[in-house]
């Protein structure tokens, strides 16, 4: 096997396979998902760090943050007004229900979701993926492309079509982002303050593991 099957076999290991497990056992796993999220980020991170060619300022520098900034900061307002907007018409009783009905809940999550959630997605479908992968899928559409599919395949597990097309859109959104920024801090801000307004709008709902039970 040579470096090259070896990248597709562990591509469809990770990204494939572990999303179709986990689907079939998401019965099992309502209070493993997150330590399940940070050992593939745990074992994603030392692969990266062991990597000679992996240039690992990008973890933590803003990269090209100002050809993102416009467009990461005006498309998040706008986006946030218009869901607001619509989830309010479509589903009023669950509109603002977590920060209004359990206030404490709420200011946890925007302490614990991006450390626990939002960094080893980003370290795992963005900086892992995208220097993992990049002589297997050179062309940086195609990354983008997959990086989305296999973050709203990993989404399954919550069994519902909302929770995988969000994730698509919102992987789209977040592999152009590290695309342009070669950053994974950027990454986190921008997936940051989309998740938090999703769970804080009431759309969360569809990504609760207490459904999964």
């Amino acid at each position: 096997m040579n470096a090259n099957q070896y990248r597709w076999f562990e591509f469809t290991l990770i990204f494939i396979f572990l999303p179709l497990v986990g689907f079939s056992l998401r019965s099992h796993l309502a209070n493993w998902l997150f330590p399940a999220l940070i050992i593939l980020m745990s074992v994603c991170c030392m692969l990266l760090l062991s990597d000679p060619h992996f240039k690992r300022f990008r973890l933590t520098s803003l990269g090209q943050f100002s050809a993102v900034k416009n467009r990461l900061f005006s498309f998040f307002l706008l986006g946030a007004v218009f869901s607001g907007m619509f989830y309010g018409i479509i589903h009023q009783e669950n509109w603002f229900a977590l920060p209004r009905h359990s206030f404490n809940d709420w200011l946890l999550l925007l302490l614990l979701y991006p450390v626990l959630s939002v960094i080893p997605q980003e370290l795992i479908f963005r900086t892992y993926f995208f220097h993992r992968y990049k002589h297997i899928m050179p062309k940086k559409s195609m990354r983008i492309i997959v990086s989305a599919t296999v973050f709203a395949l990993a989404h399954i597990i919550y069994a519902n079509l909302i929770a995988v097309s969000l994730a698509f859109l919102g992987g789209l959104l977040f592999s152009y982002t590290y695309a342009q920024s070669r950053s994974t801090f950027v990454c986190v801000i921008e997936h940051s303050l989309w998740g938090i307004w999703m769970f804080t709008l009431g759309i969360g709902s569809y990504l609760d593991s207490g459904a999964l039970t």
